[in-house]
C-alpha cells in the first residue's frame, strides 16, 4: 500500500509547492487547511483537500492525522512584517496546531513529523546592524525572538524536540529565512518584501505612474529563498536523521533598495522612492549561515537572487493584470 501523508496549512504557498513536489513520489496526499478551497493558492484534484478545518483544534488534528505516516506541519497564522507586529496574539495562538498536531501524532505513532520554523526566532541583539554576518543555529540562545510570532516558533521548535526526547517521536525542523516565489501572497497585507516589491513596480508600469512606498529607510538586509529551494531542502532534512533545527535559506544578503533595483531592472523602469520612516521594518539585519546545511546535505539553497525575482515579477504582473481588468 501506498503511505500517506498529511500536509497541514495544505492550502498556503509553501505548502502548495510541497504537494506538487509530492505528487511526484509513491505516495497518497491529505492536504489540509482552515481556509476554504476557493482561496487556497494551488489546489491538485489527485490529492485529498480538506478545506475549513481549524486545526488549532485537538479533535481536527486527529481527524486530519488519522491513518497518515508522515507529518508536514506548514500551517500557522502569518504574514509580512506589517501582519505580525499588528497581530502578535493570533501569531501565538498557531502554538495550539503545533502542539495538538504533535499530540495527534503520537497517538497515531506516525514515522516522521516535519515543523516548519522561522528564522524570526533569532535573538534580536544579532540583528542589529545591515551589516549582519550569517545568523547560526546556535544564534537563537539566550532566547530573544521576535515579538509574538517568533516566541511561538520557538516553543514549538522545544516541543517537537521534547515530543522526539520523551515520546521517541521523530521530528525535524527548518528555520525558513524569507521564501518567496510564484503562487504566494502578493497583497492584502500579508505578503512579504519580495511579492510586495513585484505588485507595486508592476503596478507602476500599468499605471505609468513610477512611484512606489517603501517600508523603513530601505538600508534593511535580508536573504530571500527561492521556493524551489526551500522545497528541496524540506525534503532533504525530512529524509535525513538530522535531528536538531536547521536554517533553510539562502546566503544572498542584500539590502531592500537593492531588491527594487533588482526588481526595476526585471520590469525596465526606474521608481520614485517614498520612504515611510515610520512603517515596520523589523530587525535591521538578517542572513542566514548555512555552514551545518551544507554539512549535512553536500549542498544549499542557491538560486540566484535575480533569477528568482524574474520568476515571481512574472507571475506577480499577470496577476496585477488580471485584477486590473476586472
Amino acid at each position: 500500500m501506498k503511505k500517506t501523508v498529511l500536509v497541514a496549512g495544505g492550502g498556503g504557498f509553501i505548502a502548495g509547492h510541497l504537494i506538487a513536489a509530492l505528487r511526484t513520489q509513491n505516495v497518497e496526499i491529505r492536504a489540509v487547511d482552515i481556509k476554504p478551497l476557493h482561496e487556497w493558492h494551488q489546489l491538485f484534484v489527485d490529492v485529498e483537500n480538506i478545506g475549513a478545518s481549524n486545526l488549532q483544534e485537538l479533535d481536527e488534528c486527529l481527524e486530519a492525522v488519522d491513518g497518515v505516516s508522515d507529518i508536514y506541519n506548514l500551517a500557522c497564522d502569518m504574514g509580512g512584517i506589517g501582519y505580525i507586529e499588528g497581530n502578535k496574539a493570533l501569531c501565538m495562538l498557531s502554538v495550539l496546531i503545533n502542539t495538538h498536531l504533535l499530540m495527534a501524532a503520537r497517538e497515531e505513532e506516525v514515522d516522521r513529523y516535519f515543523y516548519a520554523s522561522s528564522a524570526c526566532v533569532y535573538a534580536q541583539d544579532k540583528q542589529r546592524s545591515a551589516n549582519v554576518m550569517g545568523l547560526r543555529e546556535s544564534d537563537a540562545y539566550p532566547a530573544d525572538p521576535e515579538d509574538g510570532y517568533g516566541w511561538e516558533k520557538l516553543f514549538s521548535e522545544r516541543m517537537c524536540r521534547h515530543f522526539f526526547e520523551d515520546f521517541g517521536l521523530e521530528t525535524r525542523v527548518a528555520r525558513f529565512h524569507n521564501i518567496y516565489g510564484p503562487y504566494g501572497t502578493w497583497n492584502g497585507g500579508r505578503e512579504k518584501a519580495p511579492a510586495a516589491i513585484c505588485r507595486k513596480i508592476a503596478q507602476a508600469v500599468l499605471s505609468g505612474h513610477h512611484a512606489i512606498e517603501i517600508w523603513g529607510d530601505g538600508t534593511q538586509t535580508r536573504s530571500f529563498c527561492y521556493v524551489d529551494d526551500c522545497i528541496r531542502g524540506i525534503r532533504a532534512i525530512m529524509e535525513s536523521p538530522y535531528l536538531p533545527p536547521l536554517n533553510l535559506g539562502s546566503a544572498e544578503k542584500v539590502s531592500i533598495n537593492d531588491l527594487v533595483t533588482l526588481v526595476e531592472t526585471i520590469a525596465g523602469i526606474t521608481v520614485e522612492r517614498k520612504y515611510l520612516l515610520n512603517a515596520p521594518k523589523g530587525v535591521s539585519g538578517r542572513n542566514s549561515d548555512n555552514t551545518k546545511f551544507r554539512k549535512a546535505f553536500g549542498w544549499e539553497p542557491s538560486t540566484p537572487l535575480l533569477k528568482g525575482l524574474r520568476e515571481t515579477y512574472r507571475w506577480i504582473y499577470a496577476e496585477v493584470l488580471k485584477e486590473s481588468m476586472v
